[in-house]
């Protein structure tokens, strides 16, 4: 117990003194995650509506597809994206393995499902309760997509910050094609991991606490969007 109160204590000391170490770390984890959490939005919104509001060939399996990406294991993300960066990959020759850059690939292929399916589950529901309506308004469906996705957006809101939960939590991806090199791709999860091994409890336990702080930042923004949600709709 004396050493986990001294490891606790030394933590606090480092969060106080904002130790640059672990401010650098912190920082290269919101910028890795915020990025591939921007990307996945882009990418994931307008697709999860557009296959709300579209019917084709093979869009069954395309949804079925999505949704189970959204439990990818890590791992597997990032040994997809370690084989397409690595020097014998087809993408090799752009030398991004082992850069933040292929870190914020592995996250988003690991946020982009989450995003994409959970906004094709909200958009279906608007568009069913507004389809006969907008149709008499002779609003075709790519007409109506920007409309739902606006109305939509306390609730989009929560599912883009269950994709940045997801992107700041992990580890694995990020350590296989980031390598967890200091100063370079050293984020929050890998550190703590590393330094947990070492015996370096202080900068671990710092580490933790900051990982903990932001999650519940994450959940605490969710639920006061969801209530704003809640009571704009009563």
């Amino acid at each position: 117990m004396p050493e986990t109160d001294n490891a606790f204590q030394s933590a606090l000391t480092l969060l106080l003194s904002l130790d640059p170490m672990l401010v650098s770390i912190v920082t290269l984890s919101l910028q890795v995650s915020l990025a591939a959490v921007l990307i996945g939005a882009v990418i994931g919104l307008p697709l999860g509506a557009a296959l709300a509001l579209w019917r084709f060939p093979g869009r069954g399996l395309v949804v079925t597809l999505l949704n189970a990406f959204m439990g990818l294991p890590p791992v597997v993300a990032g040994l997809v994206i370690y084989l397409l960066l690595s020097r014998a990959g087809p993408l090799g020759n752009l030398g991004l393995l082992f850069t933040p850059t292929a870190m914020v690939i592995a996250q988003t292929l690991l946020v982009l499902p989450i995003i994409a399916a959970l906004t094709r589950d909200h958009i279906d529901t608007l568009w069913q309760e507004y389809r006969e309506q907008l149709s008499s308004f002779g609003i075709t469906r790519l007409g109506a997509m920007p409309g739902l996705l606006w109305d939509a957006r306390f609730t989009l809101m929560t599912v883009v910050l269950a994709g940045f939960g997801r992107a700041s939590a992990e580890v694995g991806a990020v350590l296989i094609v980031g390598g967890n090199i200091e100063g370079v791709t050293r984020v929050m999860t890998t550190a703590i991991a590393l330094e947990t091994s070492r015996g370096n409890l202080a900068l671990a336990l710092g580490l933790g606490l900051v990982l903990l702080g932001l999650v519940a930042l994450v959940n605490a923004a969710a639920y006061l969007i969801g209530e704003r949600a809640r009571r704009r709709l009563g």
